[in-house]
């Protein structure tokens, strides 16, 4: 479970109990420097956010590797868009194949682009992903709080973060039933098993905030929620 991997890994941090305020500046220093480093310097710095993360988190470089990876494949896709052209002139393309009256390849203009931008996304995305490995939820609403963040938006950020938890619950009791019944033996019996696995979860999801609501209701809510 993702979420429920990064919320423990949070708590774990030995910078668990900092101060919000300095890990959002560390961050925002991470960041400016992830965004105006050369592609050399994007790549030292990814390497020292690396070994910090691990270092805060007591965690392997490759389990750090592994939640990179998440991410990843959506960076690709897009850099890969970046590289290659369609161009009509094919003597200024470093290499290509025809396809029809047009050239598809690699221009050097959308190489040096490419290399840009993957290092500066990496770069940036190792430094977002040290904050939200550092910053355990209660801290990240208690930043909102001081940032003065709208109280409605606060509300609305804890009670997603809250049916993620009751979401994958959720899920996760209904596969496990699946699997006891050997629901997931074959491929076609694993579609259907997938399929009533999202219908009965929508409806469990639905009776878990029917459940909520009239708890809230005899607590007397009154709208706001204690922050």
């Amino acid at each position: 479970m993702i979420a429920n991997g990064l919320d423990r890994l949070c708590y774990q941090s030995r910078w668990a109990t900092l101060a919000p305020e300095r890990k959002f500046f560390c961050w925002l220093l991470m960041m400016a420097l992830a965004f105006s480093l050369p592609p050399l310097g994007q790549g030292i710095l990814l390497v020292f956010i690396a070994a910090f993360t691990c270092w805060l988190l007591r965690m392997s470089l490759w389990r750090w590797l592994r939640w990179m990876a998440i991410p990843l494949g959506f960076l690709l896709v897009g850099i890969v868009t970046i590289l290659f052209s369609v161009t009509r002139e094919p003597l200024h393309l470093l290499f290509g194949v025809q396809l029809g009256h047009v050239w598809l390849g690699v221009l050097p203009e959308g190489l040096a682009a490419a290399n840009a931008t993957l290092w500066r996304s990496l770069a940036a995305l190792s430094a977002t992903f040290w904050l939200v490995l550092n910053l355990p939820f209660p801290q990240l609403i208690l930043l909102l709080k001081r940032a003065h963040v709208p109280r409605l938006l606060t509300e609305q950020i804890l009670l997603i973060w809250r049916f993620i938890f009751i979401l994958l619950e959720e899920a996760a009791a209904i596969h496990r039933a699946q699997t006891l019944r050997f629901g997931y033996r074959t491929l076609p019996q694993g579609y259907r098993s997938l399929a009533m696995l999202v219908s009965l979860l929508f409806t469990r999801v639905l009776l878990r905030y029917k459940a909520l609501a009239t708890t809230l209701d005899i607590k007397l809510y009154q709208g706001d929620f204690h922050l």
